[in-house]
């Protein structure tokens, strides 16, 4: 009798396990539809410059389009305006923004059933209640502006509404964290200012007036420092992961993410695998080694043309192979900043099309859901998982424009770049 009931009870809990499994997919997948899902980092521009695909088909870019968005329950994609660093030594920067600027516009023109331009919290809320996806942009590089304020407020008004302060390289008013994926990568070489100079302080504090988001993924810690007692405003890091679970410079200590949250800001999660996992690290690394005689014979030939070198680096390590990680390992990163600083400060920063080696599981944008049943799955609230998706971000993002619309009556800043200041 005592063996029977056993038997009887494992079978009762066998069958009740798919169940639990289909009620939490079925919650999870009710959660995901209704809820606001920002990405604050798709480099999709970029793909598209260099090779024109229609969004509206599957496949326009590796991570990216209409189809595959929809499928993720994508609301709100902040495409980035990346401008590489070559542009600061060769020139044309700001031109090169420009053009990504156009290229979004016509885009989202050419859509304008499934697409639509946004540059607010409004906007966002309101793109979700017509069933729309609102397109944003985001300008990766402070050298885009080109040490103009007068650029930085152009770019504003055309509809750009975060900056990341540098990108790996160090312009003339910001350290950045540097090119920390080359195999002579040496940190010194990027500290010119010890952070942001007088003029990037003058930075950030107009992109505060205007309302424009202070981003420091891609900076030095001592730029984070500076720029955290510099805004008025919150900042974020749009595309940044934690450095606890995976150490390069690319990612925030623990006490960035609690001086970033105390502020009001957010810790958008990076998905590279090379972002979140260390084995993918040292085994990137030590394949790289093996071409240091070549990257070196590159940079030596090509010193006078930076944009001919960045290419031929590039193709030079896409021979190497993509070491993946688990999509799991990317829920464990929101999961530490979440222990680290709070809920309310994390979101997804994804940097899909900017990245070639996305998690397996998490290979592009239709696979986001994955991550809200995996929230989930670990025991987190409707409430908290809603905030991972998008509403921890707007928040962050209304407080930035309510920061801006109490400094309407300061007047424009006319500070400009002194040459030979740090």
């Amino acid at each position: 009798m005592r063996g029977s009931l056993a038997g009887t009870v494992v079978l009762v809990a066998a069958a009740a396990l798919p169940a639990a499994a289909a009620d939490l997919e079925s919650k999870a997948r009710r959660l995901h539809e209704r809820a606001i899902v920002v990405d604050t980092h798709i480099d999709a521009p970029y793909a598209l410059e260099k090779k024109w695909a229609d969004v509206g088909g599957r496949g326009a870019t590796e991570h990216f389009d209409i189809p595959r968005a929809l499928e993720g329950g994508l609301t709100a994609p902040f495409f980035a305006i990346y401008v590489p660093k070559s542009y600061a030594e060769a020139g044309g920067a700001a031109r090169e923004a420009l053009d990504l600027i156009d290229l979004v516009q016509r885009v989202v023109r050419a859509h304008a059933d499934r697409l639509v331009a946004a540059t607010s919290v409004a906007e966002i809320r309101q793109a979700k209640r017509d069933g729309r996806i609102a397109v944003l942009m985001g300008i990766e590089g402070g050298h885009a502006i080109e040490d103009s304020l007068g650029a930085l407020r152009e770019f504003h008004r055309l509809g750009v509404r975060y900056m990341t302060l540098t990108h790996t390289n160090t312009n003339h008013w910001a350290d950045s964290s540097g090119t920390f994926y080359l195999p002579d990568f040496n940190p010194a070489d990027f500290q010119v200012h010890h952070g942001l100079s007088d003029f990037g302080r003058a930075v950030v504090r107009e992109m505060n007036r205007i309302g424009m988001m202070v981003d420091v993924s891609h900076v030095s810690d001592e730029t984070i420092d500076d720029a955290l007692e510099t805004s008025r405003a919150p900042l974020f890091a749009s595309h940044s992961s934690c450095r606890a679970l995976c150490d390069i410079p690319r990612n925030l200590t623990d006490d960035q993410i609690k001086r970033i949250a105390a502020k009001g800001g957010v810790v958008m999660i990076n998905v590279s695998s090379y972002f979140i996992d260390p084995k993918v690290v040292d085994a990137d690394r030590a394949e790289r080694q093996k071409l240091v005689p070549d990257y070196l014979k590159i940079k030596q030939d090509l010193a006078g043309d930076p944009k001919k070198r960045d290419e031929a680096i590039g193709k030079l390590f896409d021979t190497l192979t993509r070491h993946r990680s688990v999509w799991t390992r990317v829920v464990d990163h929101i999961e530490h900043v979440i222990q680290v600083a709070g809920p309310g400060a994390v979101g997804l920063g994804t940097d899909f099309d900017g990245i070639q080696d996305p998690p397996e599981g998490l290979e592009d944008v239709s696979k986001l859901p994955a991550i809200t049943l995996e929230l989930l799955r670990r025991g987190y609230s409707e409430d908290v998982v809603r905030g991972v998706l998008g509403e921890n971000f707007l928040r962050f993002f209304a407080r930035v424009e309510e920061v801006s619309r109490g400094l309407a009556d300061e007047p424009p800043s006319i500070a400009t770049l002194q040459p030979g200041a740090n």
